[in-house]
C-alpha cells in the first residue's frame, strides 16, 4: 500500500495488550483488521524467594507508554495520521494483583502474578474455615476453586503481611486492581480523576465477583475479610471508561483525549479475536501459560473435569452476559524462557523449534513443566517440575522437543476434560499466541490431538479482540463485530501426521510422568531450610547436575566427541 493511500485509512483503533512476558501497542484498521503497526517491551519478572513472581507496577506502565509512543512514531514513519485513532481497549494478564495508593499514585507493593505460590498457607488457613475443606465451596457462586490462581487470595496476603497497604486502607488510600484497572487509572489521569474500573471478565478471576449477579459479592468480600470500598467498579467489556490525559512519558502527547472503551481479560480478548461467538466454539492461546476456552453463550456451564467457568464476554453496558468454560495451564511459553535464562540451552526463544526438530523426538524424555504446581485440570498446587526417562543419549535436542511436547500435551488434557463437559468432541481448535509461530509445536499439538489445528494468519488475537471491543462501543461506533463485515482471514492448518495408536501410546507415558510430579512440596516442610534444602532448590539445579553427569559418563566410556 502506497504512503498517499494510507494517509487515508480511516478509523483506526489501538490495542494495549499487557502480558505476563511483555507489553505492546498495536494499532488496527477498523474496516478491514489489519495490523498496521505496533511495539513490544519485554517487563522483568522478579523472584525473591522460592516460589514468588513479582512485577513492578511502574514497570508495566512504563512499557506500555513506551509502546504507545513508539507505535505512534512508525505510524507517523509511514506516514498514518495517529489523530486517526479513534478508541483505544486495553487486554491484560488477568489474576496478577496490585495496590496503590490513590494519593500519591504510586505502588504499595509489588504487583503479585498470577503464576505465584506464596499463598498456598493462606489457601490452606482458608480452607479450614470451609465445610469438608471444600476447594469447590464457592464454585457456583464465582466459576472457581479456592486456590493460589486467583486475586483474592494474593490480596488477603498483602494485607496480612504488608503493613504499608493495611495503614492505606485503614486511612482510606488505597487502591486494588488487576493490570487493566491500574493501567486505565494511571491512564485517565491516575491521581487526578483517574477512573478506577475494571470489567466483567477480569473481576470474574479475583473470586470476590459473583458471576451471575454480576456485582463484588459481599459474602465472599467477608469471607476474605477485604473491605469492598478498596475495590473497582465492574463496567461491562465494551463502553467508554475515561480518555486518555496527557503522559509526561508520551512526549508526542499522543492520543490525548482518545476513550479508552475496551476491557477484557487476555483470553476472553483472544476468544473475541477469534470471532468465537457461538456456543461451542473455542481458542486455545499459547503465551506465558496456555488456556484454552470454550464459548457456552448465555449458560454457566459447570464442569465435573477440573475446569473453570468465567465469563467470556459482555459486549456492551445493555448487552447479555456470554460464558466459557475454561482450561488452564500455568506454563507453556514460559518453559522456553526457562530453558533460555535458567539453563542457558537456548540463545534465544525462537532457537527450541530448531533445536526440536532437528531432534524429530524426545528420544522418550518427557518434561512436565509444573513451576507453580499443576492447574487444570488437577488443580494440585503440590506438584513440581521434573524430566524424566533421561538415558545418556539425551541431549538438549531431546529435552527441547520434550517441552514443546510438554505444552502439547497439557492442551491435551484440558481439551479432553473440555470434551467430556461439553459432550461434542471439537472437531478442530482454534489456536492463537506467540508460540503459535513454531510450526513444530502446531504440527506436535495436531498429532497429539489427533485433530487438525487452524492458526489464523494474523496470530494476535488478543490485541484484536480488545480494539473490537474498543471500537464497538456505544459512542464509538467505528467497529463491526458482524465477522462478515470483515476481509476474509486467512488460516494455516496442521493435520495429524502420526497414527492414534502412537499418540495414545505417547499421552499415556505423559500421565504417567505427571503422577510422579504430584506431592512433591507438603506444607510440613520446614520452610528454614534446615533439612529440607534439596527440596527447596530449583529444578534446574538437579537438571543441570544430571546433565554435568552424563557429560562425565561419556568422557570415562570414551563416547566423547
Amino acid at each position: 500500500m502506497a504512503a498517499s493511500d494510507r494517509m487515508v485509512l480511516g478509523p483506526l483503533v489501538g490495542s494495549i495488550d499487557q502480558g505476563t512476558s511483555s507489553s505492546r501497542f498495536l494499532v488496527f484498521n477498523a474496516k478491514t483488521a489489519e495490523l498496521l503497526s505496533h511495539h513490544q517491551v519485554e517487563i522483568q519478572q522478579k523472584f525473591p524467594k522460592e516460589g514468588w513472581v513479582e512485577q513492578d507496577p511502574n514497570e508495566i506502565l512504563k512499557s506500555v507508554l513506551e509502546c504507545v509512543e513508539k507505535t505512534c512514531e512508525k505510524l507517523q514513519q509511514l506516514n498514518i495520521d495517529i489523530t486517526n485513532i479513534k478508541a483505544i481497549g486495553v487486554s491484560n494478564q488477568r489474576e496478577t494483583t496490585v495496590v496503590w495508593d490513590k494519593t500519591t499514585g504510586e505502588p504499595l507493593y509489588n504487583a503479585i502474578v498470577w503464576l505465584d505460590l506464596r499463598t498456598q498457607s493462606t489457601v490452606e488457613r482458608l480452607l479450614k474455615r470451609i465445610p469438608g475443606n471444600n476447594k469447590s465451596f464457592f464454585k457456583f457462586r464465582t466459576g472457581l476453586p479456592l486456590s493460589t490462581y486467583f486475586s483474592a487470595v494474593k490480596l488477603r496476603w498483602l494485607l496480612d503481611n504488608v503493613e504499608e497497604i493495611r495503614k492505606a486502607v485503614d486511612e482510606g488510600r488505597a487502591m486494588f486492581g488487576t493490570v487493566d484497572s491500574w493501567l486505565i487509572w494511571c491512564l485517565t489521569g491516575g491521581k487526578d480523576g483517574g477512573v478506577h474500573c475494571t470489567d466483567v471478565t477480569n473481576a470474574s478471576r479475583t473470586m470476590l465477583f459473583n458471576i451471575h449477579s454480576l456485582d463484588w459479592d459481599p459474602e465472599l468480600c467477608q469471607f476474605f475479610d477485604i473491605p469492598m470500598e478498596i475495590l473497582p467498579k465492574v463496567r461491562s467489556s465494551s463502553e467508554i471508561y475515561g480518555l486518555m490525559k496527557i503522559c509526561p512519558s508520551l512526549k508526542s502527547g499522543a492520543l490525548t483525549g482518545v476513550p479508552i472503551s475496551g476491557c477484557l481479560g487476555d483470553q476472553s480478548a483472544a476468544l473475541v479475536g477469534q470471532m468465537c461467538f457461538q456456543d461451542g466454539q473455542a481458542k486455545n492461546t499459547y503465551g506465558t501459560g496456555c488456556f484454552l476456552l470454550c464459548n457456552t453463550g448465555q449458560k454457566s456451564v459447570f464442569s465435573d473435569h477440573g475446569l473453570l467457568t468465567t465469563i467470556a464476554y459482555k459486549l456492551g453496558r445493555d448487552k447479555p452476559v456470554c460464558y466459557a468454560l475454561e482450561g488452564s495451564v500455568a506454563i507453556a511459553g514460559a518453559v522456553v524462557r526457562w530453558l533460555r535464562d535458567n539453563l542457558g540451552i537456548l540463545e534465544t526463544s525462537q532457537e527450541i523449534e530448531k533445536l526440536a526438530a532437528e531432534a524429530g523426538t524426545s528420544y522418550g524424555c518427557y518434561f512436565v513443566p509444573a513451576f507453580s504446581g499443576l492447574y487444570a485440570p488437577y488443580w494440585e498446587p503440590s506438584a513440581r517440575g521434573i524430566i524424566c526417562g533421561l538415558t545418556q543419549f539425551t541431549n538438549k535436542n531431546h529435552i527441547a522437543f520434550a517441552a514443546l511436547e510438554a505444552v502439547c500435551f497439557q492442551t491435551r488434557e484440558i481439551l479432553d476434560a473440555m470434551n467430556k463437559d461439553c459432550g461434542i468432541p471439537l472437531s478442530q481448535l482454534q489456536v492463537d499466541g506467540g508460540m503459535t509461530n513454531n510450526k513444530v509445536l502446531m504440527q506436535l499439538q495436531s498429532d497429539i490431538l489427533c485433530i487438525p489445528v487452524v492458526k489464523p494468519s494474523m496470530p494476535e488475537t488478543t490485541a484484536l479482540g480488545a480494539a473490537m471491543a474498543a471500537g464497538a462501543a456505544e459512542g464509538v461506533g467505528i467497529w463491526s463485530l458482524n465477522p462478515g463485515d470483515l476481509t476474509a482471514v486467512t488460516c494455516e492448518r496442521f493435520e495429524p501426521q502420526i497414527n492414534p495408536e502412537e499418540s495414545e501410546y505417547r499421552y499415556a507415558r505423559w500421565k504417567k510422568a505427571v503422577m510422579k510430579s504430584m506431592d512433591w512440596e507438603t506444607s510440613e516442610a520446614p520452610s528454614n531450610g534446615d533439612t529440607s534444602i534439596f527440596c527447596s532448590l530449583p529444578m534446574g539445579f538437579f537438571v543441570m547436575c544430571s546433565m554435568v553427569l552424563l557429560i562425565g559418563a561419556k568422557y570415562v566410556s570414551g563416547t566423547h566427541k
